[in-house]
């Protein structure tokens, strides 16, 4: 089957959805990548954005770091002197510096403590560094973290507190959710990820300062949403619930409403009381018209399907009179026929009598049979054709052939008028040549079916042979039979003792 044949055995409204999809489809496919590639992108900048919020979240830290690394550096540089050095000093400078820790201590380049503000805790850990080289680390006992500066005669230790780190990485702008420092062994969590929002962070590690110490930092992962996405893909969504709607739309408001006019004009049967059709098809003017038209159109046909019943009727009358009247006529002519014949002085002449009658008497029975046909409108049926006129035969025979025995086997066939009409006298003339001239032999008729659309005729006795032509009887007679074979438009088939002719007939019911 071809693509347009299955197209064309679709619904209406499935051709009208599958074309609207082929239509639109490039549209869709357009907005679809559009969409897509706008989703990408977005999340795309929403990576971009959290990326650029820990990194600056980083950068803060770092600046914080840094910042205390330099005041510490400048206010303990050159304040520590053979193995002594005086914190007031420095506690000086670092109150003029601001946001800058205050707590701190000094120690002698082997790593003595030589003295400290506030409370610095264990720094021990914290290693040994040459003059200008700084580390950062965990405080290993406090939340903190320390900054060890070596400066010239010794090194400077000053401890930022967890809260300042927290405030400097929040005043950074981002949405920072996670802030966790380490230094390899050991980590200060900054910022705690409120319950249940860890797995939903993303967490990205920074490096602060020479590299020793990071910040892994979380923020929120942003990405577009479901309902961003249907926004984003609403051109796409308009597309299929247009299809959709236009589907249902041309469903309910035409086909539905077509196919129940459909199946009421296919319900009503012709001769019907009334032409019942639905009065509900929907909002469209167009079926409801469509409808009030159909139903003008059945009222004029039953009109005219009534007027010509009466017209058909009244000529079934006629002609039934006509052949009522013609078959009278042939009853008369043969009675007549039969009358003279009776009062003729002549053998010869009482013979020519009866001859002539039986033949009027075989078109009698042929017409009243085409009569039946007319009436049934199934054909001459010959079996009861052939059977009456064999029985009219030995009714009307001549005295010497009133004991002639006429055998029939028949099977039950139909033909034309024209057909039973040459049948009728082939079978006369040859039953009136055998009654004539062998009176005492019996006549054998049979009439089978050879096929769908041919029969054969056969009629057996002994006078019937092809090869005696020695009187003129015997010749006029070979003339008429061969003569009806052809109105048969079939070849008589002599042989001693036996002749047959093919006719036509209808297709058995």
């Amino acid at each position: 089957m071809s693509v347009a044949d299955r197209f064309a055995r679709l619904s209406t409204a499935a051709k009208l959805l599958l074309i609207l999809t082929i239509a639109i489809l490039p549209i869709g496919i357009a907005l679809t990548w559009v969409g897509e590639t706008g989703i990408q992108q977005a999340n795309a900048a929403l990576e971009g954005r959290n990326q650029d919020q820990a990194a600056s979240a980083a950068r803060s830290i770092e600046s914080l770091i840094a910042r205390n690394a330099l005041a510490l550096r400048v206010a303990a540089n050159g304040q520590i002197k053979d193995g002594r050095s005086s914190c007031d000093r420095v506690r000086s400078s670092l109150a003029i510096a601001p946001a800058v820790s205050q707590t701190f201590e000094l120690e002698a380049p082997d790593g003595k403590v030589l003295c400290s503000a506030g409370q610095t805790n264990d720094t021990g850990q914290l290693p040994v560094i040459a003059p200008g080289d700084i580390r950062v680390r965990v405080s290993s006992d406090s939340d903190a973290i320390a900054i060890r500066a070596g400066v010239i005669g010794g090194m400077a230790t000053a401890v930022i507190p967890v809260g300042e780190v927290r405030t400097a990485a929040l005043e950074s702008g981002g949405e920072i959710r996670s802030l966790v420092l380490h230094d390899g062994n050991r980590e200060l969590r900054v910022i705690e990820p409120s319950a249940g929002l860890d797995p939903k962070l993303s967490k990205t590690e920074w490096p602060i300062g020479n590299g020793s110490f990071f910040a892994r930092i979380g923020t929120i992962r942003q990405k577009i949403t479901t309902v961003d996405r249907l926004i984003l893909l609403l051109p796409v969504l308009m597309w299929v619930a247009a299809a959709l709607i236009t589907w249902v739309l041309v469903s309910r408001l035409l086909i539905r409403p077509l196919k129940r006019l459909e199946q009421a004009v296919v319900r009503y049967q012709p001769g019907d009381p009334a032409f019942d059709l639905p009065r509900k098809l929907g909002p469209s003017t167009e079926i409801q018209e469509l409808r009030d038209a159909f139903a003008r159109a059945v009222t004029r046909v039953d009109e005219s399907e009534r007027e010509m019943t009466g017209a058909l009727e009244g000529q079934r009358r006629l002609v039934r009179e006509v052949h009522h009247r013609v078959k009278n006529n042939l009853q008369v002519v043969a009675s007549l026929l039969n009358i003279h014949g009776r009062s003729a002085e002549t053998d010869a002449a009482r013979a020519a009598y009866a001859g002539i009658g039986r033949r009027v008497g075989a078109l009698s029975i042929v017409h009243r049979s085409h009569f039946a046909e007319m009436e049934e409108n199934r054909g001459i049926a010959l079996r009861p054709l052939v059977s009456e006129l064999a029985a009219e035969l030995r009714a009307g025979a001549p005295e010497a052939a009133r004991r002639l025995s006429i055998d029939l086997e028949l099977d039950t066939v139909s033909t034309t008028q024209d057909v039973a009409v040459a049948v009728a006298f082939l079978v006369t003339e040859i039953v009136e040549f055998a009654m004539l001239n062998r009176p005492a032999e019996p006549i054998e008729i049979s009439l089978r079916r050879v096929s769908e659309l041919t029969a054969r005729l056969t009629l057996s006795n002994p006078v019937l042979n092809p090869e005696e032509t020695g009187n003129q009887e015997k010749v006029q007679f070979e003339r008429i039979v061969a003569g009806l074979a052809k109105q048969l438009r079939s070849t008589l088939d002599r042989k001693l003792g036996r002749y047959s002719v093919d006719l036509p007939v209808f297709p058995a019911p």
